[in-house]
């Protein structure tokens, strides 16, 4: 008999589309029966960006910055974006939900699922929909004798309202944004002046025209009908 392999648990269970469970109350849920999209089912150019930050001066381990990270991934967020994570913590398999702001100050409600899980990182993937499909990496690691926190993020705008978004300031916006978390998280670590390195490369410069049929999932189409439902209130 087959033995299955040691890191199995740490992995989410294959599926077809996502099921929100137990979240803050008042969140939108607009992924439900959404299907999961990897970086190569979007449709813009496909960037890899790599942001680190050393925890220097703190006696910390590489296991217990995650630890920290992950249990309270919320509170290193930016001011003025949201994220609801399930009841039952970031485990594998997970949903959870977003609210965050856009470029033009435009506020999107979209989530990701947990695809894995270990000591040392954990991974987020986008569902169809999303500004970007994409997978989102934070691990810790040591370097240069100091534990190391990194966010790396391996994606393609899902559509061409979403290409066009990026250019014109997303992917500016979304550099401040893991830059600050990291900040943040470093700062609350016991770091005092953290410094955040930011590397970008462009992976594929091709635009996946075949793929451009993904706007009619466009979370920026679907957020703005949210809102203007009739007597429709979330505080999500």
């Amino acid at each position: 008999m087959d033995e299955e392999p040691r890191d199995t648990g740490n992995w989410a269970k294959p599926t077809s589309t996502l099921t929100v469970t137990e979240t803050t109350p008042g969140a939108a849920n607009l992924v439900e029966g959404k299907r999961l999209l990897s970086p190569v089912q979007g449709f813009g150019k496909m960037w890899q960006k790599t942001y680190k930050v050393g925890i220097d001066g703190v006696e910390t381990t590489p296991q217990a910055v995650i630890a920290e990270w992950r249990d309270n991934f919320p509170s290193f967020w930016p001011k003025g974006n949201n994220f609801y994570p399930p009841l039952t913590g970031l485990e594998p398999g997970e949903v959870a939900l977003i609210k965050a702001t856009g470029p033009g100050g435009m506020k999107f409600k979209t989530g990701v699922m947990v695809l894995y899980s270990d000591e040392e990182s954990f991974t987020l993937m986008t569902p169809e929909g999303h500004m970007f499909a994409g997978w989102i990496t934070f691990s810790s690691h040591e370097e240069d004798g100091r534990p190391v926190a990194q966010t790396q993020v391996l994606m393609r705008a899902q559509d061409p309202i979403s290409e066009m978004g990026l250019t014109m300031g997303g992917h500016r916006m979304e550099n401040k944004f893991w830059e600050q978390t990291l900040a943040n998280l470093a700062t609350h670590l016991g770091v005092d002046d953290p410094k955040v390195t930011t590397t970008v490369t462009c992976v594929d410069k091709k635009r996946q025209w075949s793929q451009a049929k993904n706007v009619k999932h466009s979370v920026a189409i679907r957020s703005t009908l949210h809102m203007l439902k009739p007597g429709k209130k979330t505080t999500g």
